[in-house]
């Protein structure tokens, strides 16, 4: 480490300090302190220019806790972060404007019913070891930005990245609004115990699981992102050579811990010889000199994932095609290629989130729709590749929280997508906009004015005589028959398809539009 570049130790905060710490925060919020949106942007603001002061020691961290390559820190955890809080900025104002609610009666129009932007309260993020910064800070962005208090929770398994990270938001944020609790299971579990308007929990299912029950016991909402069984398919018509660099990619890019990281790759068998060849290729292109002497390629987190891992592949009866050697006290796995034929493999039983690309071919896409479905109905991603009507077949028939079509996870590379899971991949989503609606109440608003009174009257006791005109007023007609067919009528066709007043009118003036041009070409031509 350079001796310019100074990482803070890492303490794990107090226990018993914990209650004092979401007092304060909870006492902020309801002072209104959050509410004008010129603190939000200048507490933002602040924090980009504190990340940037500290990227040298941001990206040292990432080194020194998983060997994270300096272009992986640079771009997808610092880069990421600042490009987060600009976008952010940029668009806070408009993001925070009340909505004029849709759908709205002309009955109902004169109480003025709109959508407010309320801040859910004080939250909860509890952050990953993977990408221990981006992860933290995206979060932490969409509530700031949202008008919440913070405590944040980060990964105890990144130690030299949660403590640089802490020096960054002390640096940075009014103290009040956002707090660092540092630790680990009893420092998690004393936060658990207390009131949060939110939580938001990046991590495994199972401790997920652990706090979507805890959130439960006081009706807290969660947003869950978890990992999952994530499959990429293959078909006889997929481009070897680029599924197997893009594939290959997916499991090389901090070393497979990653959450949308594929877990098993379904290969037709007509393709499955160029296929293999290509992960060959694409492999020596990568690491000329392999893998271990690249500095290019990340370590794993700790020993427990590395021997969990090892683990997992020591138990598979699969074939090493590629890679395979380990070096323990580096906490180095080699990217690795096995293919295997039983989807009961133990490479297929749980969640890799490493280095390990297990191959299983298939006769063709049915067999291998038919094992997506089994393996995992929800992953958080599905990546197939083949021509459109395959791929579109794949779509169609799985379920995921999200999903990229002849790549390997390039939606989550996109930071203003909202990501996230469905089922047992999660909950909720984030980043862009959504960073901000995930910390937000959308609070429905009406204004009812003293002149209306007298057509409120309809509403109030005795209701003798009453519903019938209540119900000529509000009551819609089906335009459908018993059997669910839909009848058209003269208005109808009089609407040109129009659902609304508005879409009538451009239909019409469209119609009109082209009866003109082709009267002004008659005329030009002399037909007319």
């Amino acid at each position: 480490m350079s001796q310019s570049i100074s990482i803070p130790p890492f303490e794990h905060t107090a226990v018993e300090a914990i209650p004092e710490i979401t007092n304060r925060l909870r006492k902020t919020f309801l002072s209104h302190k959050t509410r004008p949106l010129e603190y939000r942007l200048q507490q933002l603001r602040k924090l980009y220019w504190a990340i940037h002061d500290n990227e040298d020691a941001l990206i040292e961290a990432c080194r020194l806790d998983m060997g994270k390559p300096r272009f992986e820190a640079a771009a997808g955890e610092v880069g990421w972060s600042k490009n987060d809080i600009m976008f952010t900025c940029k668009n806070l104002e408009r993001w925070a404007r009340d909505e004029k609610a849709p759908d709205i009666s002309w009955m109902n129009q004169a109480m003025g019913p709109k959508i407010r932007k309320d801040p859910l309260g004080t939250v909860l993020v509890i952050g990953p070891s993977n990408y221990p910064i981006q992860i933290c800070l995206g979060p932490i962005i969409g509530a700031v930005a949202a008008g919440c208090t913070v405590a944040v929770k980060p990964s105890e398994n990144a130690p030299n990245c949660a403590a640089v990270l802490q020096r960054v938001i002390e640096q940075s944020f009014d103290p009040t609004l956002v707090a660092v609790v540092q630790g680990a299971v009893p420092e998690t579990t004393e936060l658990l115990n207390h009131k949060w308007d939110k939580i938001f929990y990046t991590g495994s299912g199972q401790v997920g699981t652990i706090i979507a029950k805890k959130a439960a016991e006081t009706l807290t909402p969660v947003t869950l992102e978890l990992g999952g069984r994530n499959p990429a398919i293959v078909t006889k018509n997929a481009d070897p050579r680029l599924a197997a660099r893009r594939l290959l990619w997916g499991k090389v890019a901090n070393a497979g811990q990653i959450c949308l990281s594929e877990n098993y790759t379904l290969v037709d068998k007509q393709v499955l010889s160029p296929f293999l060849a290509e992960l060959r290729i694409a492999y020596d292109q990568f690491f000329p000199e392999g893998a271990e002497k690249s500095s290019d390629y990340s370590r794993i987190i700790n020993h427990r994932h590395y021997h969990r891992i090892k683990s997992m592949l020591d138990q598979s009866q699969g074939k090493i095609l590629l890679g395979g050697s380990m070096n323990e006290e580096d906490k180095f796995i080699e990217p690795t290629v096995i293919q295997i034929d039983d989807i009961n493999d133990s490479l297929m039983k749980d969640e890799i989130f490493g280095p390990i690309l297990p191959i299983y071919p298939v006769d063709d896409l049915d067999e291998a729709i038919r094992i997506v479905n089994k393996v995992s109905e929800t992953p958080l991603g599905v990546y197939p590749f083949g021509n459109k009507a395959e791929t579109d077949r794949v779509l169609r028939e799985t379920r995921s929280g999200g999903a990229s079509v002849n790549d390997a996870f390039a939606h989550g590379t996109i930071p203003t997508l909202e990501f996230g899971g469905v089922g047992e991949s999660g909950q909720g989503c984030y980043r862009g906009k959504a960073s901000f609606d995930c910390f937000t109440h959308r609070r429905a608003v009406t204004t009812t004015p003293s002149w209306i009174e007298s057509m409120l009257a309809i509403r109030y006791p005795p209701y003798a005589g009453k519903l019938e005109k209540f119900r000529k007023s509000v009551d819609w007609k089906p335009n459908f028959d018993r059997e669910g067919r839909v009848k058209r009528s003269w208005s109808d066709w009089l609407a040109l398809g129009g659902e609304d007043l508005k879409g009538v009118l451009g239909r019409y003036i469209l119609v009109v539009g082209l009866a003109a041009g082709v009267r002004y070409y008659l005329q030009r031509t002399g037909s007319l």
